[in-house]
C-alpha cells in the first residue's frame, strides 16, 4: 500500500475509521456488492480495510527451487472503508453507526430503531424524576 498524505514530519496521517477488526460488514458498492464478511486488518493510513473472502485477486507466485512448484493463490486485496457498512447480524440489517455521550458512558447505536428506544428510555426517566 502506498502512503497518500503525509505530515511535516513524514508521519502517515492516520484517519479514524467507522469500523474495527472483527465488525462484520456489508459492501455497499463495487465487484462485491451485498455481499457480507468480517474484518480482518486495517490500514489507518489510507481508510482501506480487508474483509475476509471478499475483492479476492489472483496472485502468481513463481517457483523458488525445484522441489517446490509455482502456484497460483487467492488473495483478499482491501477495499475503502466507505465502500463497506456495518451490518448487524440479529437485525439482519446494515445501517450507519451513531455515537452518543450518555450522561454515564459512551453509547453506541447502530440502527435507528436503537435510536429511539434509547430516546423513549431517556423521556421515561425524564418525566419520572419531573413528577
Amino acid at each position: 500500500m502506498e502512503r497518500k498524505e503525509c505530515k511535516p514530519n513524514s508521519l502517515p496521517i492516520l484517519h479514524k475509521m467507522h469500523v474495527k477488526v472483527g465488525d462484520t460488514v456489508k459492501v455497499i458498492s463495487g465487484r462485491d456488492k451485498g455481499k457480507i464478511g468480517e474484518i480482518t486488518k486495517i490500514y489507518k493510513h489510507n481508510s482501506s480495510v480487508v474483509v475476509n473472502e471478499i475483492n479476492l485477486k489472483t496472485k502468481h507466485v513463481k517457483s523458488r527451487g525445484e522441489d517446490e512448484p509455482g502456484q497460483i493463490l487467492k488473495i483478499e486485496a482491501p477495499i475503502h472503508s466507505s465502500n463497506v457498512m456495518l451490518y448487524s447480524k440479529e437485525q439482519n440489517v446494515a445501517s450507519r453507526v451513531g455515537h452518543k455521550i450518555l450522561e454515564d458512558d459512551w453509547g453506541i447505536i447502530d440502527s435507528a430503531e436503537n435510536w429511539k428506544k434509547l430516546k423513549e428510555e431517556k423521556k421515561k426517566t425524564e418525566v419520572a424524576v419531573a413528577s
